[in-house]
Formats: C-alpha cells, structure tokens, sequence
C-alpha cells in the first residue's frame, strides 16, 4: 500500500468553518453501525465542541432526521497562546503515561507571590500587589512551557548578551525571573509536581508518540486547532499521517501569492534548530502569521495543503475569500489595491456602520438583530470584545421582549455574589465605612424573602441617621451615630446590634492576616446575612468554588494577608473570573467575545466595538522579559495576538452578510477606528457599502420632541398656608429668593447631607457653637477654650479634613476668640446669653431666632453677636436687606423676646473665624463708620431691621405675591432647592413667569 501524503486541508473563510466541516465529515465517516461514533474529533476549546455540535445538530435536520447520527467523541487539545485553561485534559487519551500530577495554578500564584516578599528585587510590599506580580511571573512561565523553553535557555551566551545590554529595569526583571523560575521548579521537584503547560505537553507528546508507533484503529481528525505551539504541531504532524486521519485548518489562504507568502517572514522555516523562530522583519500582525509558524513547525509546505471544498448553509460567494486575503496584505503588497479589478476586492454584503458613542452603536445594532430575526430560520452573530457593549445591547434587545446571552460571560467582580463579596472586604478594609456599609445592608441578595421590606426600610433609616460626615472608624462609631437619632427611629438600635454582631468578625483587630482565615471570614458572614440565596445561582457557585479553591490553596502558604488588603486581592481575583449565564436565550441570536467566535458562523455577522485598542485590543509587552529576550528565546511577542485578532475579523468577514461597527467616541474621549477598519476603507474607497437606517431607526427611538421652555417658578400657596413663623436666619432668603424660603418653611423640604461628607461651612459652625456654648456654660476662664475643642473635635469626627486643615485654623481662630473675650472683659463688657433661642410677634406672625451670644455693655446697652466660620456679609448686603439676621436677633431682645433679658442694642457685631491678612479670628461690624461707608447706622438698625421685616410680611406672609424663584440671580446665596425650582432649564434661557 503506497504511502499517502500528509491529509491537511483548509477551508476558505467564506464558507463556514464549523458546517463545511460537518457537511465533509459526514459522507467521509459516517458508516452504518456505530458510524460517525468511530470518529475522534480534536477541538481548540470547549466552546468549539458546542459548536461543531450544534453544526451537526443542523446537518441532521437538513436531512430531515432520518436515522439520526451518533456524534463522534471531540476531545479539548485547547489553544495554549490564548489563556485557555491549562490543565490535564487529554488523560483520557493519554491511558498508560505516567506523569507527575500538575500543581495546583492558584497554590503557585500564591507561592510565587510568598517567594517574591523574599526576593530582593521586589518593589511590591502588600500581597495585592505580591499577587499581581506573581500573576506576571506565572504567564511568562507558561510562555516558557508552551513554547518547550526550558530554563537553561535564559543562561544561553546569546541570551545572557541581549540581556546585558539592555536598560537596568529590564536587566533587574530578567534576572528576578530566573531566580523565582529557579526557587518554583526546586519546589515542584520537591513535591513531586510540574506545571500544568508542561503536564500537557507532555502529555501531547506522549499521544503523539503513541499514535505514531500504534496508529489508532479509529479515524482522528484535529479541527480548527490553529495553536503553533511545539507541542500541538508535533501532535497535528502525526495526526495528518495517520492512515484516517486529517487536519483540517481555518482560512489559510492557499491562493495568497508566494512572494507575499514568503514576506511574512521566518516563522520557524530555519535552516538551524537551533535558528531563531522569529526574526526582527516578521509581520507577525498578519492573520496568516501563525498559520506559517504552525506549518513551519509540523513540517508540512502550504503547497501539501488541499482545499477542503465542501460548504455550510451560510456560506458566502467564493469571492469573498479573495477580497479578505487582498484586505490583509502586507504593507508593502497592498500597493497593488490601487490596480486590482473590481471582482477582487468586491466585499458585497460588507456595511460599515458609524456611530457618536457607544450607546448609540449598542442601539443601532440592536435594531439590526430584531430586523434579522423577524426572517425566519436566519441566524444573527455579535462578535465583540467590548463586554460593556455587550451589556448595552442585551438590555436594549429587553425593550423587545429578546433574550440574549453574553456567551463571553461577566467577570464574576460585577455579579451580584462577587458584588457581596468584595462588599464585605470593602467594610473590613475602610472599619465600616458608611457607604460601603448601607451598599453592603441594602445588596439584593441580603434578607431575600419576606422580611427583606422590613430590613429595607431598617436600612434607610440607617442611612439617614449616616448623614454627614463620617461618624469615626469601627461599628461602636455608628452605633454612638444610630442611638443619637433613637428617639426619632424607635428601634434602630436594637437592630443594628444585631447586624453588627454579624459584621463584627469583619473588623476584629485580634484576627491574624491570613488568607484562608479571611476567606472563611467573609464567607461565613455572607452566609449568616444572605442565607443559601448567596450560594444559590450561577455566579454563586462559580463564588463558591473560587472560595473553597483559594482556601485549600492558602492553608499550605505562608504568606500574610492584611484585612486592608482583601478587597483589592480579590477584586484582581473575581475579575478574572468569567461568569457565563445558563443557555436559554434566543436560539437564533449569539452574543460572542472574539475567542468564543472562532469556529461560528451565522447567516448575519455585526462586528461591533471595532476601535483600536479593542479590536485589535493594545499589545501588552511583557513586564519582565524584554522583546529582544523574547524573540531570542523563540516566544512570540505582544505583536502576535494582532495578527489573531486578524484571523479572528477574516473568519467573521466570510459570513453572507457582515457588518462591521465602530463609534466615534467612547467615554473618555473620541477613539480611533480599529486598523483593520481603516484597511478596509483605503481599499474599498468608493466601493464601500454604509449601514446607515439603522443608525437612523436608533436615534429615531430615543428621538423625543422638544420640550417647552419651562417657566420661572411662582408658586402661589393659599393664606391659610402662608401663615408660617419667620426664623431669623429665614427673612434673608424671603426677600432674596422668595421660592427657597416657600420650599423650606411652608413645604417642609429639607436637603440631606450626603454621605461620608467633606464638614461642610454649616457643619464647622455647629463645631464651634458646640465648643463656644461648652465655654461659656463653663464660666470662660481663661485659658480651658483651646483643650475643650481638641477634646469636641476628637469625639465629633475623625474626617482626615478636619484632622489635616480645619483643626488648626480653628484653634488659631479660638484662641483669637479667648484672647478678644479677655479684652472685653477688660471694658466692662460680659456675656449675659449665649445659645438660646427666643420669639416674639409682629402684626401676629412669630418672629424666632436663635442667638448665637449677646453681650451686655458697660452703659447697659447689647451687643449682639454671631459667629462666623466663613466670610460675613457686606455692609451692602445689610444695607439692602439681604443679611438681617443680626438685626432680627437684636429686635427680639429689644422686644423681650429672650427671658430676663431686656435693653436697647447698640452693639451688632460679626465674629469670623476666618483668616484675615496673616492671623485667624476678626471682629466686623455692618455699621458705617471710618472707611466703611456701607451698612446700617447704629441707630437705625433695628428700625430698619423691622420695616424690611413687615414689608416681607405684608408681601408673603399676609399678601399674595408669588414665591418667585431667584428674582436677584446674582445675589449670593444657598443653592439647596436649585434642583427642586429646576434652574437651567429656564435660568438665562429667555424663560418667562407663567
């Protein structure tokens, strides 16, 4: 029997890789009998085994079911350049090899990192950072192992040259690598282990060897595996040579001229074995760079390559394979685009679609994916590596009652178990901050059942009792924060006792950092606040398993883990984890990341997020071993993956109906089109084909009519609601900006302070009056203020602002304000009142006010007095009736409106905390006099206080005018119910009153 020739094929991008595959196996193996059963099938992925499996699921429909087939067995090779899981998984293959167990990869990240703490080279201090060079260090290692890089290769002369002429970073990094590579490979002989890549190479090999001397007595073919790998083209060269075996390759083009061919560079075809693989003029960019490299390395000429010449149901014209080898050729070839003909560069059936921003591109291709299913039996296909976008279009697909599945998955960081977890890491590492604590208590998986209302509304009373700065660090601070607002919230604190003995593991200090410790921590306080609901859907078991992986991982490991330091761990962590929903989505819609697309085909193919960066996404250089060191080492640089991700578009680009989708700009900014797209346009030029309706139906749908201009608010409440009482504080916004004081005094409505707040101006003033009113219950001696607001400040607030800036300029503002109250002392003049609130009744409205200190002079007369942490207001404002609140206070003394306080007010003086030329603390009085030509005169001010007060009155309180929103735009202000009166909408836009 005459020896036959290597069985490799190629099918053509425009016919469908996964159903020209069936449509060839079938009539090739299928017997009857056990048929195609007999049949092997060697895959990339596990995703390319769904499918070539829903591929024959279509074959055997087509035929109309008659006796069915028996699928043949499809074993995993996996894709080892494109973070494929490494593991063991041809040991069903492999029976009789017998090979070290692989070492477990979580308990080598946490060794590695546990070796570099020791390493001397090491910039990195806490473990997230520990792990996150520890993850650099096992991807080279892996490089290494894939490639059969052994570590004697780094000692090479050659090696050892580049190495030493390269920057002192590079030298320290190249040198650091070695010594951990060497520290690990001492370990796992220790153990009797070796690394999971090296176990499948191996394992490979043995395969290999084994096929070799004893051909199967079952056909094999290998499929889609396109991984240059030594190892997988070993494997691939004995599989081509079996008596029923083939290798069957995606899109190598066959019809790309030599001479092209040949500039893509070496790519393993050396003279030497020991020969460079890759050489510095390569363009390994190419989507055919790697296929050269795979056949280069099984030994086997492009021109032993057949044509495999069966097609699938979506297949595309044959010209269409043409015009994508002619789209990608390399630089220096594509000059030809100017001379080709029109057949050759014909992309019919090709859109580009152009877009303003994301969420607009997310629409658009959501209107083409209902238009495309509402034809039945068409199958649509969203390639994208954008997993944002890919949200975006699941949720717009909603609005149309259309299920569909992010194949890529979600990393488990954004799933609501992973969200939990980190929460909680998140409240030991801030001592239960308020934020991360009302998100963790209100965290949907928290209370699920009936008695989650209840615990909800517990929740929101917790969050308004957190209002404002944030109380100090630990649980004892909020509990001090939730029993000042027991009286107006019966019953919150006995509930939060409960909750904080749930949380109180969390923030134990006497707990010892470890890993697995606080692992079993946050899981076993998930538990006690979620119940199984945290353990219970997809992305909690995924949750789950990567606890009870990481636990067992870290017993073993010494290396400590501080309870700060969890978050950031495990948010590096649970990030890498994809999450993938359970299938049951619409059967003719597939939502695909670019390594989930390989081998797919459907009759509509949109490839959205096309910007560079994305697609192709931005070569990442290795951090530690230089790309000169890693070409003399033969690993294929960050260069490489391009040329994937342009293997991945000409895969895609031979679907019937292609569109390729791009936005204008992201959220940061305007982006640039992805290479390949401008590839596309420099060789279609006027040919070029736009999708532009659905871009039109899109912004149609979020198309509103235009609004009117929305009046200046008047609102116009009856008398019986606008006789209210005026604060002192309140007739300055009355007469300012009437609507502010409506919205306060007569509706009620207060603003909440946000949460975990910067003190704001109102707060420090209650600091002071706090510490002033302390003083001067005290008798004000002298000398007790300053060690009074150091111990008020201690027990108010612990907010890094009040410890860093406000403290000190207070206490410089406080002693002014000893040193002055001495000084009066001095004249005659003593405070008789301080922090007391009074009233009085003008034409039968009440007048209230609360004074801040009023002093009784030497001739018997006051001084009214009101502290200021900021600037006060002008003489001007005074004068006009915009800042009376002085005047008010002084006209309730006058009238008797403070008990056993009576006197004419001759003094009106405001006392600012604030910096004035190069001291803190100042007196300032609105009354003319000297240089100050504004204010009110000291006789007259009370006087005027009340015509002011009796024209608002007899305006608003007993009249009918309108609450007119911001009547003076320009006088100052607070800016609280600026929402609420909705401001820019008609604030300087030419709005009228209505």
């Amino acid at each position: 029997m005459a020896e036959r020739g290597p069985g490799v094929y190629s099918i053509a991008a425009h016919r469908g890789f996964a159903d020209a595959l069936v449509a060839g196996l079938i009539p090739r193996y299928r017997e009857e009998g056990f048929g195609l059963a007999r049949l092997t099938l060697l895959l990339p992925t596990r995703r390319a085994v769904r499918i070539v499996t829903e591929a024959f699921i279509r074959a055997s429909g087509a035929e109309g079911g008659a006796g069915g087939l028996l699928l043949p067995r499809m074993a995993v090779v996996g894709d080892l350049d494109l973070d494929e899981t490494l593991g063991p998984l041809l040991d069903p293959l492999g029976e009789g090899a017998d090979l070290p167990p692989a070492a477990d990869p979580t308990a080598r990240l946490l060794a590695l990192a546990d070796m570099l703490r020791s390493d001397p080279d090491t910039r990195a201090t806490s473990a997230p950072g520990l792990l996150r060079q520890a993850r650099s260090l096992a991807q080279a290692m892996d490089r290494l192992a894939v490639e059969d890089v052994a570590l004697e290769a780094l000692l090479d002369p050659e090696v050892v040259g580049l190495v030493g002429e390269l920057a002192e970073h590079w030298r320290r990094g190249t040198a650091q690598f070695a010594r951990i590579l060497a520290h690990w490979q001492a370990r796992c002989e220790e153990r009797g282990e070796i690394d999971a890549p090296v176990r499948r190479g191996r394992l490979l090999a043995h395969v290999a060897e084994r096929w070799r001397r004893e051909p199967p007595p079952f056909p094999v073919v290998a499929a889609g595996v396109t991984s240059a790998a030594p190892a997988v083209a070993r494997l691939l060269r004995v599989v081509s040579e079996l008596p029923q075996g083939a290798v069957i390759l995606p899109d190598l083009d066959l019809a790309l001229p030599d001479a092209v061919w040949d500039a893509l560079g070496v790519a393993g075809n050396t003279e030497r074995p020991d020969a460079p693989v890759f050489a510095r003029g390569d363009v390994t960019t190419h989507p055919q760079y790697h296929l050269k490299l795979l056949l280069a390395r099984m030994g086997i000429a492009r021109g032993e390559v057949q044509a495999w010449h069966r097609s699938g149901p979506a297949a595309a014209p044959p010209a269409r394979s043409r015009a994508i080898s002619n789209l990608f050729l390399p630089p220096e070839a594509s000059t030809v685009w100017a001379e080709l003909p029109a057949e050759a560069r014909r992309l019919s059936g090709v859109r580009l679609m152009e877009t303003a921003h994301p969420e607009e591109e997310a629409q658009a291709v959501a209107v083409m994916v209902r238009q495309a299913l509402a034809e039945p039996e068409k199958r649509v296909a969203v390639i994208t590596p954008d997993r944002d976008l890919a949200q975006r279009l699941v949720a717009h697909l909603e609005r149309w009652g259309i299920a569909a599945d992010d194949t890529a998955g979600r990393p488990l960081s954004q799933m609501p178990a992973g969200r939990l977890l980190l929460q909680l890491a998140e409240i030991a590492a801030t001592a239960a901050a308020p934020v991360p604590l009302l998100a963790l208590l209100g965290h949907p998986l928290v209370r699920r059942g009936e008695e989650r209302a209840a615990w909800l509304e517990r929740v929101r009373q917790l969050d308004l009792a957190l209002r404002g700065p944030r109380p100090g660090p630990g649980l004892e601070a909020v509990r001090s924060a939730v029993a000042a607002r027991e009286k107006a919230y019966p019953g919150l604190a006995a509930w939060w006792d409960e909750v904080a003995a749930i949380l109180a593991p969390l923030t134990d200090d006497a707990v010892p950092p470890s890993l697995a410790l606080g692992l079993d921590t946050l899981a076993e306080v998930a538990e006690a606040l979620c119940g199984a609901a945290i353990w219970g859907e997809a992305d909690g078991r995924a949750l789950a398993a990567f606890i009870e992986q990481w636990r067992e991982a870290a017993q073993g490991i010494p290396l400590p883990v501080e309870p700060a330091d969890l978050h950031a761990l495990l948010s590096d962590a649970l990030a890498e984890i994809a999450v993938r929903p359970p299938y049951g989505g619409h059967p003719r819609l597939s939502i695909y990341g670019l390594l989930e697309a390989r081998m797919s085909r459907a009759e509509l193919v949109i490839c959205a997020g096309m910007t560079e960066g994305k697609w192709p996404a931005a070569p990442a250089p290795d951090p530690l071993l230089a790309p000169p060191v890693m070409r003399a080492l033969g690993i294929p640089g960050a260069d490489f993956r391009i040329g994937l991700a342009a293997h991945d578009l000409a895969a895609a680009l031979g679907a019937p109906e292609v569109v390729l989708s791009h936005a204008a700009r992201d959220a940061s900014g305007p982006v640039i089109p992805s290479r390949f797209l401008l590839r596309f346009r420099a060789m279609l030029g006027r040919e070029l084909e736009r999708e532009t309706e659905a871009v039109r139906i899109a912004r149609a749908l979020d198309k509103a009519p235009a609004a009117s201009a929305y009046p200046q608010p008047e609102p116009m409440p009856s008398a019986e609601q606008r006789r209210v009482s005026i604060a002192s504080t309140a007739l300055d916004r009355l007469r300012g900006d009437p609507y502010q004081f409506y919205a306060q005094a007569i509706m009620g409505l207060r603003r909440l302070d946000p949460l975990d707040a910067a003190p704001t101006a109102a707060w420090r003033g209650t600091v002071v009056h706090a510490v002033l009113q302390q003083w001067h219950d005290g008798g004000s001696t002298r000398g007790e203020l300053l060690p009074l607001a150091e111990r008020t400040l201690a027990d108010l607030s612990a907010h890094p602002f009040m410890r860093g800036l406000w403290r000190p300029r207070l206490l410089a503002a406080l002693q002014w304000v000893e040193d002055h109250n001495a000084e009066l002392a001095v004249q005659g003049r003593q405070p008789v009142l301080w922090e007391k609130t009074g009233a009085t009744e003008i034409k039968g409205v009440t007048i209230h006010g609360r004074a801040d200190r009023i002093d009784r002079l030497a001739d018997g007369t006051l001084a009214v007095v009101d502290y200021k942490t900021g600037k006060p207001p002008s003489g001007k404002m005074v004068q006009e009736g915009y800042a009376l609140q002085l005047g008010l206070v002084a006209l309730i003394a006058e009238r008797g409106g403070f008990a056993a306080l009576g006197g004419k007010a001759h003094g009106f003086e405001y006392w600012s905390l604030q910096k004035k030329v190069d001291t803190f603390g100042y007196c300032e009085e609105p009354v003319p006099g000297g240089r100050k030509i504004t204010g009110l005169p000291r006789e007259e001010f009370v006087a005027t206080t009340e015509a002011f007060l009796i024209e608002a009155i007899d305006k608003w309180i007993l009249g009918s005018e309108p609450f007119t929103a911001r009547p003076n735009p320009d006088l100052p202000g607070y800016t609280d119910y600026d929402q609420l009166m909705r401001l820019e909408e008609w604030q300087g836009r030419g709005a009228t009153s209505a």
